[in-house]
């Protein structure tokens, strides 16, 4: 039988006159309740690898505002870390892992079927996540893509330009071209593990995708995608995928065949109007508000919710921000998103 989830229906292209809405990292530090399961955990790490606290965060905006899908609360660099890298945050400052830059680095990580074991507590999660969430709310996995995966453990931390990892493609292609493809088979090592765990829908975030220019885009961010995407299908035919190559600007037309994903998420640097005739066509489409009216909030964020929700009006759509949601956006302006694109 089709489904009755709004998210599963827009990802299967059925026009909606309502489209489902969710909201990158809705579970996360805007919202006080999150702030105070966070310290109760301890640590971040520890909220990761607890799963019924790491349920309780991704419950939370559920609760609160009664999205359209539940996003598993993780984080990409938890692959890293089951691949043997060391990893550890800076309070005020993100993450931070050992760098792998050499052959005997890459050589001394573990292989990519090993990561499972490491990763048991985010399937846990995972299955309290598919018993608890109410029944019309959609569960979606996620992975980083392999190239933003790898800025970060070439450089040991988020850099601006992802220098240390353009320069390492650079002067050494084939401990680059090494770490890529470990990344990509242990992504779909740990997608597939979470879709077996009960994860309906599974996304890719290729945060860094626009620094990569000319045949480097094709090569590191969307074939990568594209070997996990064929991988995943295989295994796992009926479960939608999302990809997510931000930055991707022109690029983003043609991706759905490029990929073989079933919807595209779009940041808020293309705009919607373009987005529909450009990228639209080829499937479903998510996004693209910019997570700036969060914060600032009123007029601007109902027309500009608005304008999005008209022009995808004519295909499939998942309304959502055009990146993250910010530590310092007021959790009454999420409402207000929600209850314009819903009309109310």
């Amino acid at each position: 039988m089709p489904s009755q989830k709004t998210i599963l229906r827009a990802l299967a292209g059925e026009i909606l006159p309502t489209p489902p809405i969710w909201m990158m990292r809705q579970a996360g530090r805007y919202l006080p309740e999150y702030k105070a399961t966070r310290a109760q955990a301890g640590d971040f790490l520890s909220l990761c690898y607890n799963p019924d606290l790491a349920a309780e965060v991704t419950l939370q905006p559920i609760r609160r505002y009664g999205f359209d899908a539940a996003i598993l609360f993780a984080d990409i660099l938890l692959l890293p870390q089951a691949l043997g890298a060391d990893l550890w945050f800076v309070t005020g400052e993100g993450p931070r892992l050992s760098t792998i830059t050499t052959q005997s680095g890459l050589d001394g990580l573990k292989p990519a079927d090993s990561v499972n074991e490491h990763l048991s507590p985010i399937y846990e999660t995972v299955r309290i996540l598919a018993r608890e969430l109410p029944h019309e709310t959609t569960l979606i996995g996620f992975a980083g893509s392999p190239w933003t995966v790898a800025t970060y453990m070439i450089a040991g931390k988020g850099t601006p330009d992802q220098g240390p990892a353009h320069a390492l493609k650079t002067e050494n292609r084939v401990v680059f071209d090494g770490l890529i493809d470990l990344i990509t088979e242990a992504t779909i090592v740990y997608l597939s593990a979470q879709i077996e765990a009960g994860a309906e829908v599974v996304k890719l975030f290729d945060s860094w995708a626009g620094s990569l220019e000319g045949e480097d885009f094709q090569r590191y961010s969307i074939e990568p995608m594209r070997r996990i995407t064929a991988a995943l299908k295989t295994a796992h035919p009926t479960t939608p995928i999302i990809a997510f190559p931000r930055g991707a600007g022109a690029h983003y037309s043609g991706l759905h065949a490029a990929i073989g994903a079933d919807c595209i998420a779009l940041d808020d640097g293309v705009k919607a109007e373009w987005a529909a005739k450009e990228v639209q066509t080829g499937g479903c489409v998510q996004g693209n508000l910019a997570s700036s009216h969060m914060v600032s909030g009123g007029d601007a964020l109902v027309s500009e919710t608005r304008a999005i929700v008209e022009a995808f009006a004519g295909g499939g759509h998942i309304f959502n921000l055009g990146h993250g949601i910010t530590p310092d956006a007021d959790p009454e302006n999420v409402q207000l998103m929600i209850d314009t694109v819903r009309g109310k």
